[in-house]
């Protein structure tokens, strides 16, 4: 019965032993994460396998860093300069995500701060060098997307090899100084009148002209006929209304040639 308690201590320092190893070396990677494996005794850093998700047992001398490889996105604001000096304030967003099957290069080389160290001095870099080509003016304006694809590509060049996939840019907002947004708004109305005023000037012009060619038209369709119709030509419509008056029943008289024109005169009731 003595012997229990002596037998009980050891047992008892193997099972805490046993579950701090068992802690240590159980790890578990959740959806959306990849892990890299830094090998203390052999090598370090795994740069040639990828861990995905899901549990695994790993050495207790040995260290699984985890990493998110779901799409992330990251939110800033810049002030850069115009084509002209002008300073212009750019509220953007970036989509990226690491390349899963070279996290252990992007550990190795780049650590696990790379968004703050390599990402964000790109997207600086790059906004600083599209936004600079353009007009406070055409930035305001007309110029987003096509401002939203160069930064899209000049951040890909800035990040190649840099173990990085960068999937869109956003610009969300482009804050001119006041007094340059109001002098451009100012132009913007300016023109929009301009256009419309000569909108409905053209609209009037084609208008008048169509009304000269329908007159011109009706001119000329008078001349021919005119020029169509002879004395001849009425006595022989005379003739044939004269008919037509015969065969009703209204009480009348006509008189053949009464007239000085030859025409036949109606004489009626009245």
């Amino acid at each position: 019965m003595d012997k229990l308690p002596k037998l009980g201590l050891p047992i008892i320092f193997l099972a805490v032993v046993g579950v701090i190893l068992l802690l240590k070396t159980a790890v578990t990677i959740d959806g959306g994460e990849a892990g890299v494996m830094f090998k203390r005794f052999s090598g370090g850093i795994d740069t040639q396998q990828t861990y995905s998700e899901g549990f695994h047992i790993v050495a207790p001398w040995n260290d699984m860093i985890i990493y998110k490889v779901r799409q992330q996105s990251l939110s800033d604001k810049m002030s850069v300069l115009s084509v002209n000096g002008l300073e212009v304030d750019i509220d953007g967003t970036v989509w990226f995500q690491p390349i899963k099957n070279k996290l252990g290069y992007l550990h190795q080389e780049k650590g696990k701060d790379y968004v703050q160290s390599i990402l964000g001095p790109a997207i600086s870099a790059a906004a600083r060098s599209v936004v600079g080509r353009y007009t406070p003016e055409q930035l305001y304006s007309s110029k987003r997307d096509v401002i939203q694809k160069e930064i899209l590509e000049e951040v890909r060049k800035e990040v190649k090899d840099q173990y990085i996939q960068v999937n869109k840019v956003l610009v969300q907002d482009v804050s001119l100084p006041p007094k340059i947004k109001d002098a451009i708004e100012r132009k913007l109305k300016q023109e929009q009148e301009s256009l419309e005023y000569k909108f409905r000037l053209e609209k009037a012009l084609k208008e008048a002209e169509r009304q000269r060619i329908d007159a011109e038209g009706k001119a000329a369709a008078n001349k021919i006929l005119s020029a169509s119709i002879t004395d001849k030509v009425l006595q022989e419509k005379g003739i044939e209304a004269t008919l037509k008056l015969s065969e009703s029943p209204n009480s009348k008289v006509i008189v053949i040639g009464g007239g000085k024109s030859g025409m036949p005169i109606i004489l009626g009731n009245q």
